[in-house]
């Protein structure tokens, strides 16, 4: 996939995506994913129910905002998922940039079935089975409950990159998502199989880069947080890392 002439960062510092030095052809996707909520400290599935940020949630969406403001005619393009907690991450961002925020629901969170709105312990104990074959990563176990198996949602997650890819080609866009994407975007674009363990962070609001170079996702940088300081999602983070980089420096 070709593209037309680039993107360029003139007056926004070294290691933005665009910056000189970049194939032309490059299509980038900063992908973040929303902000923390009081789902997420209590280590409940949302899956595709519409719960909003909390008030630490809204603070790492003001600093993403405020990092990325720097950059109007770097990235060419906001999106959301349609789920209020990715849209009120999103909608900061959009404005400091002064591009329309556009939702697309492609970029929705895995449908968990039965395992939306119970905690990590209850589903053990009442869908042990379930847990199991959760936890294990078999491709084709459909959740109880109407949920996706990982092969549906990873092949959606797949067309949903080609879409907006083929939107924006040579651009830089970014997308607000959920963490399921995230870690599906990231095995498509390191060639991790999506049965494999993760060993890959999914930091609430975190900048994760990968790049369409011909034909071909690639891996650019994963699990930036330098703009989030102490406001971060410590009931999923644990305790924070540097960012595991492929390429190029943290976005400023």
């Amino acid at each position: 996939m070709t593209g037309g002439g680039g993107t360029h960062s003139e007056g926004h510092g070294p290691g933005y995506p665009g910056d000189a030095g970049v194939p032309a052809a490059r299509t980038t996707l900063i992908l973040v994913r929303h902000g923390v909520t009081a789902w997420n400290r209590e280590r409940r599935f949302q899956g595709r129910l519409d719960t909003p940020l909390s008030d630490d949630g809204r603070q790492q969406a003001q600093r993403l905002a405020a990092r990325l403001a720097g950059a109007p005619r770097t990235i060419a393009a906001v999106y959301s998922s349609d789920l209020r907690r990715a849209h009120d991450t999103a909608r900061p961002v959009a404005e400091a940039l002064g591009l329309p925020l556009t939702v697309d629901t492609g970029l929705r969170e895995r449908g968990y079935g039965a395992f939306e709105g119970k905690t990590f312990d209850e589903i053990e104990r009442d869908l042990a089975d379930a847990w199991r074959r959760w936890r294990a990563r078999e491709p084709d176990f459909e959740l109880p409950g109407g949920g996706e198996s990982l092969r549906r949602f990873h092949l959606r997650v797949r067309q949903t990159l080609d879409r907006l890819t083929g939107r924006h080609p040579g651009a830089t866009v970014l997308a607000v998502t959920h963490g399921g994407v995230l870690d599906s975007a990231y095995r498509i674009a390191s060639g991790l199989a999506m049965d494999a363990v993760r060993r890959h962070d999914l930091h609430n609001a975190s900048l994760n880069t990968i790049a369409l170079d011909a034909d071909a996702y690639r891996l650019i940088e994963w699990g930036d947080i330098a703009h989030l300081d102490d406001a971060i999602d410590d009931a999923t983070v644990g305790a924070r890392r540097e960012p595991a980089v492929a390429e190029a420096p943290r976005i400023r």
